[in-house]
C-alpha cells in the first residue's frame, strides 16, 4: 500500500467514521484515496472550523475527533483548535501534510515546522519520515490520544511518504515504556479517603470534567446520593451530575452561583474528582476553602497538588475511584446540619434577573430548556452568551454541554456544532451564540448548508462584545475602549448562505421563534435582539475570593 492507503485503511480500523478538513497541495495523495473512500469527509470552510467540528464531535460522542489540513497555513489553521482540545483533555486527532521530506527545513513553498509549533499544545506529535512506520504512528497516536488523560495528537506526513508504499502491518495495541497511565486507585490512599469522608460533618463535591470523560457520572450519582453531599461543578463538569437534581449546587467560580461558593468556602472536605482546581474556581488561591481538608483524584498526577494543597492525592480512573470508594465507606457522614445550611444559601442567594418585559438573553436560554426540556445538545461560543447557557439551562446527561473551557475560543460554538450534529443527526443542537463570535467561523454556514447539517444558532446579539463591555463598565469606568461592533443584518446573510434567518425583537416572540426554528429542517441562524448592557451575575472580580461576589441584578 501507498502512504495514503496505508493511513486511511489505519483509520478504518481505528473505528474512524468521518473527519473534517481542507484540501492542499500536500495532501493530494491522501485527497485522491479519499475519493474512493466509505469515510465521510466534511470539507470545511477554513481550517479552524475544522479542528473545531473533530473536538465539537470528540465531545459529543467520546470518540477521537479528526480533522487533516495541508502543510504550511493549513497547518497552522489548526493550531487555535489543537489548542483548544488540549486545554480541555479532548481526544482529537490532526493529521497535516508536509513539504517532501529532502526539502523539511529548506523554507520550501508552504513549509511550516507544524510538530515544533504544536508541541506545547498537544498531547504528543509525530514527523512520520518512512513510510514503514506510518501504521504503527497511528496506532500509538490513537492510543496515546484516547488513554490516561486524553488529549489531541498530530501527525505529521510528508507527501513523498504519502505516496511511497510498503507493505501493511496492522500492529497491535503499542506498549510504550514512559507512558503508562494509573487507572486505579492505591488501596492505601482508598482507605484513607473513606475515613476522612465519615469523619467529615460538611462534605462536599466539586466535580469536573474527568468525570465525563472517565464516563463515571452513575457511580458519581450512587455516590453523591449514599454520602447526601451537596455537589458543585466547573463549566467542563457540566452534565456530569444532573442540574435539577436536590444536592446539585450548579457551577461554582468566578461566575458560578453564590450558594456553590459559600458551600465550598465552608466546607470541612472537598471531594475532588477529574477536576484541577483553575483560577476561575479558586479565585484567589490563598483564601480558597480555609476550613476544607482535600481529597483530589485525577487520572492525571501532575494536575495533583498543582493549584491547592491536597491531603489525600488519588491518581487514576474516576469510574474506577469511585467505585473503590463505594466499596471502603462504612459509614456515611452525617450530613443533615450541613444541607439544611445549604437550603439557606439557596433561598438567601438565589440565581434571579430582573424581568421587565424587556427582552433578557437569560429569558432566550430558559426558554430554549422549556422547548427542548434539557434533550439537546448544546454548544456555545465564548463570553457572556458561554455563562448564560451554563447558568440557566439545566443539564442533566453528559456530553450535552459543549462548550471552550481552559483556552476560551470564540468562534467555537458554530463548528463545535456541527462536530455534534455530524455525530447525532437526529438530536436537536443548538449553538447558544454572542454576535462578536459568531463572526469568527461563520463561512461554516456554507458548510451546514452543502452538508445538510441543520443547527441551529441563537444569537444573543447585544451590539457589544459582552463580557470585555462589562468588564470595561465594572472596572474600567465604563469606558467603552472598542467593544461596540456592528454586526451583520444576520437573517439577510443566513439566506445568503441557503440558510433561514428569524430575527426576534421582543419577548413574546421568542418561543414562537424557537418552535419554528427547531422544526424547520435546514441550519436556522435566529437574531435575538436583547438588551445591550446585561451583565452576567452573580460575578467575583479577578483576585478576590470566591465569596467576594458582586451579585447585583441587572
Amino acid at each position: 500500500m501507498t502512504g495514503a492507503e496505508i493511513l486511511l485503511e489505519s483509520l478504518k480500523r481505528e473505528g474512524v467514521e468521518v473527519m473534517f478538513g481542507y484540501p492542499g497541495g500536500q495532501v493530494l495523495p491522501i485527497f485522491d484515496k479519499l475519493y474512493d473512500s466509505d469515510i465521510k469527509f466534511i470539507l470545511t470552510r477554513h481550517e479552524q472550523g475544522a479542528a473545531h467540528a473533530a473536538d465539537g464531535y470528540a465531545r459529543a460522542t467520546g470518540k477521537p475527533g479528526v480533522c487533516l489540513a495541508t502543510s504550511g497555513p493549513g497547518a497552522t489553521n489548526l493550531v487555535t483548535g489543537i489548542a483548544n482540545a488540549c486545554m480541555d483533555s479532548i481526544p482529537m486527532i490532526a493529521i497535516t501534510g508536509q513539504v517532501k521530506t529532502f526539502l523539511i527545513g529548506n523554507d520550501a513553498f508552504q513549509e511550516a515546522d507544524v510538530t515544533g509549533i504544536t508541541r506545547p499544545i498537544t498531547k504528543h506529535n509525530y514527523l512520520v519520515k518512512d513510510v514503514k512506520e506510518l501504521a504503527s504512528t497511528i496506532r500509538e497516536a490513537f492510543y496515546i490520544a484516547t488513554s490516561g488523560r486524553p488529549g489531541p495528537v498530530l501527525i505529521d506526513i510528508p507527501s513523498d511518504v504519502q505516496l511511497a508504499d510498503t507493505e501493511f502491518i496492522w500492529p497491535e495495541v503499542p506498549e510504550i515504556r514512559s507512558y503508562k497511565p494509573t487507572y486505579f486507585g492505591h488501596p492505601g490512599q482508598i482507605k484513607k479517603a473513606a475515613k476522612l469522608i465519615s469523619d467529615s460533618k460538611r462534605p462536599i463535591l466539586y466535580i469536573g470534567g474527568g468525570v465525563i470523560s472517565s464516563g463515571a457520572h452513575k457511580e458519581l450519582r450512587i455516590l453523591a446520593e449514599s454520602l447526601k453531599a451537596p455537589l458543585t461543578w466547573t463549566l467542563m463538569g457540566i452534565g456530569a451530575f444532573p442540574g435539577d437534581h436536590e444536592l446539585s449546587l450548579g457551577m461554582l467560580g468566578m461566575h458560578g452561583t453564590a450558594y456553590a461558593n459559600h458551600a465550598i468556602m465552608e466546607s470541612d472536605l472537598i471531594i475532588a474528582i477529574g477536576a484541577r482546581f483553575d483560577d476561575r474556581v479558586t479565585g484567589r488561591i490563598d483564601a480558597f476553602a480555609p476550613h476544607a481538608k482535600v481529597i483530589h483524584i485525577d487520572i492525571d498526577p501532575s494536575s495533583i497538588s498543582k493549584n491547592v494543597r491536597v491531603d489525600i492525592p488519588i491518581g487514576g480512573d474516576a469510574k474506577n475511584i469511585i467505585g473503590e470508594l463505594l466499596e471502603q465507606i462504612k459509614k456515611a457522614p452525617d450530613t443533615t446540619e450541613w444541607l439544611k445550611t445549604v437550603e439557606l444559601w439557596k433561598k438567601k442567594y438565589p440565581m434571579k434577573y430582573k424581568d421587565e418585559g424587556k427582552l433578557k438573553p437569560q429569558y432566550v436560554v430558559e426558554e430554549i430548556y422549556n422547548l427542548t426540556k434539557g434533550d439537546a445538545i448544546i454548544t456555545t461560543e465564548v463570553g457572556q452568551n458561554q455563562m448564560w447557557a451554563a447558568q440557566w439551562y439545566k443539564y442533566n446527561h453528559p456530553r450535552t454541554f459543549i462548550s471552550s473551557g481552559g483556552l476560551g475560543t470564540m468562534g467555537f460554538g458554530f463548528p463545535a456544532a456541527m462536530g455534534a450534529k455530524v455525530a447525532y443527526p437526529e438530536k436537536l443542537v443548538f449553538d447558544i451564540a454572542g454576535d462578536g463570535s459568531i463572526q469568527m467561523n461563520i463561512q461554516e454556514l456554507a458548510t451546514c448548508v452543502a452538508n445538510k447539517i441543520h443547527v441551529k444558532v441563537a444569537i444573543l446579539n447585544n451590539g457589544y462584545l459582552g463580557m470585555v463591555r462589562q468588564w470595561q463598565e465594572l472596572f474600567y469606568k465604563r469606558r467603552y475602549s472598542h467593544v461596540a461592533i456592528t454586526a451583520p443584518d444576520f437573517v439577510k446573510l443566513a439566506e445568503s448562505f441557503g440558510a433561514v434567518g428569524i430575527r426576534v425583537t421582543k419577548k413574546e416572540e421568542v418561543r414562537g421563534a424557537l418552535e419554528k426554528a427547531a422544526k424547520i429542517d435546514n441550519t436556522v441562524f435566529i437574531d435575538f435582539v436583547v438588551e445591550g448592557e446585561e451583565n452576567v451575575y452573580p460575578m467575583v472580580p479577578a483576585g478576590k475570593a470566591i465569596n467576594e461576589i458582586i451579585g447585583g441584578l441587572a
